[in-house]
């Protein structure tokens, strides 16, 4: 009877949980590990079916930077980077767009419709979803775009329908123009727009460190300070930028998780001691 009960304690756990966001938007940001590793990548997309099922609206943005290189070196060309952006000149655009909107968007619909959710895909040229511009701070780095616009109103028609909306970052500029926008800005920006309850933001670490120890909460004042006190570096920076711009913005809760761990949303969402970082406006 231990197991059972349990089991029973697991569920009980998490309908406090599934009660207070039934009906609720959650914006996920999905890459990294959890794309490429096969069973965090099925964990995930049953995550995500379930979500739905309680009665969720989650809403995923994509994307696919190892997918992107595998194929640029399948072609003898080398991804160059500076600053974190991909370089990208007319070439690897095509190549970007390929692999985003053309392979993993269709493979990541393709997973949920299997696992008995509804999803469709779409990019940032979809309706005009996401409008960018040039993006100009690091000098020339090619078709990079700094977003300038969301409309979401394709999102929430799939959502109101009953689908899972599946996003790939890529947007439309100026005279039809394409460009390669960064999926974390991507999804924080449609979060924003669609005053979402939650920005999970999908990593390869636990979330934010200190001492080597991980910060399970923390606020808006204590995540600037992290960055300018330097408590942070890398590739974490952008993400706690991503969750300082939409908190003020008016999302809830910014998630940052390890997505290798397997149905790491589920975990985080539904449980009291969460597996990561999560970031709210105030404690």
């Amino acid at each position: 009877m231990k197991d059972e009960f349990k089991r029973a304690q697991i569920l009980l756990e998490a309908f406090p949980y599934i009660k207070e966001f039934h009906g609720r938007t959650v914006v996920i940001k999905y890459g990294g590990s959890a794309m490429t590793n096969p069973r965090a990548k099925e964990a995930f997309i049953q995550d995500v079916v379930l979500l739905k099922y309680v009665g969720m609206k989650p809403v995923i943005v994509h994307g696919g930077g190892p997918e992107i290189n595998k194929l640029m070196s399948r072609l003898g060309m080398k991804p160059v980077f500076k600053n974190g952006l991909r370089v990208t000149d007319e070439a690897t655009m095509e190549i970007v767009e390929m692999v985003l909107v053309g392979k993993l968007n269709k493979d990541i619909v393709t997973w949920i419709n299997l696992h008995g959710g509804k999803s469709i895909g779409l990019c940032g040229k979809d309706a005009a979803t996401l409008v960018a511009e040039r993006e100009t701070r690091y000098g020339d780095i090619g078709y990079v775009g700094k977003i300038v616009h969301v409309n979401t109103e394709v999102v929430d028609l799939l959502l109101d329908a009953d689908y899972i909306p599946v996003i790939a970052p890529v947007a439309v500029g100026e005279n039809g123009a394409t460009y390669n926008v960064n999926a974390d800005t991507a999804a924080a920006k449609i979060a924003e727009n669609m005053k979402a309850e939650k920005l999970i933001l999908l990593t390869d670490v636990d979330g934010v460190m200190k001492d080597g120890k991980l910060i399970s909460l923390m606020n808006l004042e204590e995540a600037k300070n992290f960055i300018e006190e330097k408590v942070v570096e890398g590739g974490m920076i952008p993400k706690l930028q991503c969750a300082i711009s939409a908190l003020e913005a008016g999302v809830r809760s910014v998630h940052i998780i390890n997505g290798g761990i397997e149905h790491a949303l589920i975990l985080e969402i539904f449980s009291d001691e969460g597996i990561g970082t999560m970031v709210v406006e105030r404690r």
